[in-house]
């Protein structure tokens, strides 16, 4: 069965901006999905945060999908890190994802070393899609390029969505954002 995880971002929760009708629509489509509450939520940490989401992952597989928006993006590209050679999963869809640090001192954790996108590269079965926004507030475009660069990622800019979050970013709620099932659909083909 093909599965999905949504990881949230940074405060984030599994009723919060568009994860509820990510979750509906793939579940639509027969996919079995999780949106798990991260631990310390208020305060991610990748030596948190990663073993959460291998937890939740059990064994990762080609049929397995993994959604990130903002620092969930960075959370599964270091749990990408973590795997054996022959293990893998089916792909990965970042939503506000970034490589570097982006000047919050709580994020300093996951930046303590290089991301080796060879290796992430070789974790991920189908491929990436990274979806950006071009007014995005904390994340900037040149992340977008180096996610293309670095992980062949198909890239997708969107306008005006700003850091497609809700009220813990200050912003209008973005209840639905079509492109992150869309991703998943063309992955998973």
């Amino acid at each position: 069965m093909k599965r999905a995880i949504i990881v949230h971002c940074w405060e984030g929760h599994p009723n919060y901006c568009w994860y509820p009708d990510a979750k509906e629509q793939l579940e639509k489509l027969r996919f079995e999905v999780k949106v798990p509450v991260f631990p310390h939520t208020e305060a991610p940490t990748q030596k948190d945060w990663v073993p959460f989401l291998a937890d939740q992952i059990g064994e990762p597989d080609e049929d397995l999908y993994l959604i990130g928006h903002s620092v969930g993006c960075i959370t599964i590209l270091r749990y990408l890190e973590t795997l054996a050679e022959k293990q893998e999963v089916g792909g990965v869809v970042m939503v506000a994802g970034f490589v570097d640090h982006i000047g919050y001192k709580e994020l300093e954790n996951y930046f303590e070393t290089s991301i080796d996108y060879q290796k992430v590269r070789n974790r991920v079965k189908r491929g990436f899609v990274a979806i950006h926004s071009d007014d995005d507030p904390y994340v900037s475009l040149d992340n977008a390029d180096v996610f293309k660069d670095k992980l062949k990622a198909k890239v997708i800019i969107k306008h005006n969505m700003g850091h497609f979050s809700g009220p813990i970013d200050d912003e209008k709620s973005c209840t639905q954002l079509p492109e992150v099932v869309e991703s998943v659909k063309s992955l998973s083909a």
